[in-house]
Order: C-alpha cells, then structure tokens, then sequence
C-alpha cells in the first residue's frame, strides 16, 4: 500500500495518485531477495513475517487461497517472481487441449471478448484497421494497490481487447502485471520503462507500428523512480515519437514535477520535425502549475484542450465517483494528460479526433480497473 492509500483521510489538495511515494509495495519486493535466503542478523520472526507477506501478496495478485499461495512460492524458494510466472504459466503437461492454463487465470488479448466483459457497447468498441485512423489508450492501472490485482487486470486487458487499440501507454506497472501483459498480450509489442520497483509501459500493436527504436530520459532529481520513455515507430507510413511518464506526486513534490514536464516539453519539441510526437501519461498536473512555466509551447497542444474541452473526459481522477480508494471527501483532477506536436506540413498528418474515458464500470469483484478513468484517443490519419 503506498502512502496515498494510507492516509484516506487527506484532503483534496494533498490527495495524489497512489503508489506515488513508495516502490514498497508488490514493486518493490520484486528486487529483494527470496523469503528463504536468510540475510545475516535476521531472525526467525521476521522471516515468518516475510513470508506472511509473499503469501499476501501472491493471493491478492492471483486470487488463489493461502495453502496455494503457500506451496507455489515453497516450490519457488519464495521467489515470488517465479511463483507467479508459474502461476500464469503452468507446465505443458499441466493445460488443457486448447493450450490455456488449467486455472482460467489469463487471457489472450487477441481473442474475441464479449463488450459486457467490460461495460460498454460495440458500436463505440468496433474500430476499422485501416490506413485512415489510429488509436491511443494512456492509463495509469494502479498495479500498486494489491487489492483484486488480478480481476482489475484482467479488466483493463478486456478495454484493450475490445478497443485493440494502436498504441497504450500505462502507468504504475509492477513486475508481475508486466509479466501478465508479456505473456497474453501476444499481438502486442511491451515495452517497459523499467522492470524493478513500478514503472511505465508502451504497448506497440505488431500488425500496424512497426518499432523503430526505444530509450529512456531520466529524471535526474526525482525522489519517485519516475522517467521518461521514448519510443519511435511508424505508423502508415508516418514516423511517431510516443512518450509516457509518471510526473513525481503530490502537492509538496509540484518543483520537481514542473521540472520534469519542462524537461518533457524540450525533449518533445527536439524530436525530429518529421515525426508526430505524442506524450501521454499520469501527469499529476495542476492547472496552475501548466500556467506557472508560461503555458504550452506554441507548437505543443493539449489535446483535451484542442477539441475542445469535451466536460465527460475532463476528470481522469474522481474520488466521488471512482470508489476504488474508499476515501471519505470527493475530488476531481485532472492528472491524465495527452499533449500533441504535429509532424512538418509536408509529411503525413496525425490529427487528434475524440477523446473519451474508459473503466467507468465496475468489475464483478466490485472494483473498477483503476482508481484513475483510462483516455482513449482517435486520430484521423491525413496521408
């Protein structure tokens, strides 16, 4: 649990979005080392308590019962890592004829979900693969709060299904999550901006953007483990610049986080003038912040704002209507960001279209995916 979900009684202002100070939760034991490898000077009661808390965490990630949980991390030297992956993974012998694991536990986002998997209908999910569109989804998941891990998952692997979006952007990625999408989302190209602690991810749709290449930005004053990813790629022809990131959290962190959106401000606007550039992520933004360095280059548009500012997808976070977090006072902000720089007139043109929230249904575990609604954007391709 980070510090945000400890302390529901916090007020609007100093609320951020959880897992934003502590890499302790399911992230952080991922670089620890197995609950059987005794460290020096560590006693008996506090290697119980460690594997007390693997057990915890391998239930919550995975719903299995705690003699379950038990013996698959006994088998894997309470390496969770490897529990887990056994988990999701079994031995060939071990799945049925089809090549699916026995327990249910997956999915393959290629097959064909049903649009009641994930609440919404299939005129607004049926989107045409073709030359003249391309589509987006930025989402921070919350792989942090271990709390129905598997079912949100499992949910937000349903909108990916049903929208098969081009390119995804998420957010507060852990290792097992990464290891989920890794393994399931086979028509995807994953891209994680770390692998230890929480970290982001870009999902690269094979049929239609081909990877070009891929690098990581530092921060190098953040307290948080947060960076900048960078892919390049094409689409239709037209070269993309995609960045995501999780900008540092929480009202006493606003110096950082301003320095790291200048930071991604000049890296977007240095791209090469060919490419369309697109950053999208859990920006933990406040307006006033945006206006305090001048507002947006003249070239750079936040793409909310540029259609329009459309009211249904103004709040990417809203304690009032998102019950994930249980807090008592209700807040709206607007954390979730996309911001657009066009390609040279000469070339292709990406231009933004709709902008619309996802995850806005509860799962059947009573959980939506996330504490934080998911941004879908369409894009008309211009050739």
């Amino acid at each position: 649990m980070s510090a945000a979900h400890a302390h529901p009684s916090r007020g609007c202002e100093e609320w951020e979005s959880p897992g934003a100070m502590e890499a302790a939760g399911a992230g952080g034991d991922q670089g620890q080392p197995p609950a059987e490898d005794a460290q020096p000077g560590q006693g008996a009661a506090e290697l119980a308590q460690r594997k007390q808390l693997l057990c915890a965490q391998f239930s919550c990630i995975t719903a299995a019962g705690p003699d379950v949980a038990e013996r698959c991390l006994e088998e894997h030297g309470w390496d969770l890592q490897r529990a887990l992956d056994s988990f999701f993974e079994p031995p060939v012998h071990e799945r049925d004829v089809s090549g699916t694991p026995d327990n249910g536990a997956c999915i393959d986002l290629t097959a064909v979900v049903t649009t009641d998997s994930a609440g919404v209908s299939t005129a607004d999910c049926l989107q045409q693969e073709d030359d003249s569109s391309f589509s987006l989804i930025t989402w921070n998941i919350d792989g942090l709060h271990l709390e129905n891990l598997q079912d949100r998952a499992r949910g937000v692997c349903s909108y990916l299904a049903l929208y098969s979006p081009d390119v995804v952007f998420l957010q507060e990625v852990i290792p097992p999550y990464l290891s989920y999408l890794q393994k399931r989302a086979v028509s995807y190209t994953v891209i994680p901006g770390n692998v230890d602690g929480y970290f982001t991810a870009i999902l690269l749709k094979n049929s239609r953007v081909k990877l070009v290449k891929q690098e990581i930005i530092s921060f190098p004053t953040t307290s948080m483990m947060r960076n900048l990813l960078v892919v390049h790629a094409t689409v239709s022809g037209n070269d993309l610049c995609l960045m995501t990131s999780h900008l540092e959290s929480t009202k006493d962190h606003s110096e950082e986080r301003i320095n790291q959106l200048k930071l991604v401000l000049k890296m977007m606007q240095e791209a090469p003038e060919s490419s369309t550039v697109i950053f999208g992520g859990d920006t933990n933004l406040r307006d006033r912040e945006v206006t305090k360095i001048g507002g947006l280059p003249n070239n750079v548009l936040d793409i909310w704002e540029f259609l329009g500012k459309p009211a249904h997808c103004r709040y990417t976070w809203d304690s009032g209507s998102n019950t994930n977090l249980g807090v008592s006072f209700k807040c709206k902000l607007r954390f979730d960001r996309i911001f657009f720089r066009a390609a040279a007139a000469a070339g292709g043109q990406l231009i933004p279209r709709s902008l619309d929230l996802l995850g806005l249904e509860k799962l059947d575990c009573g959980k939506f995916p996330s504490d934080h609604w998911g941004l879908l954007c369409n894009f008309d391709v211009i050739l």
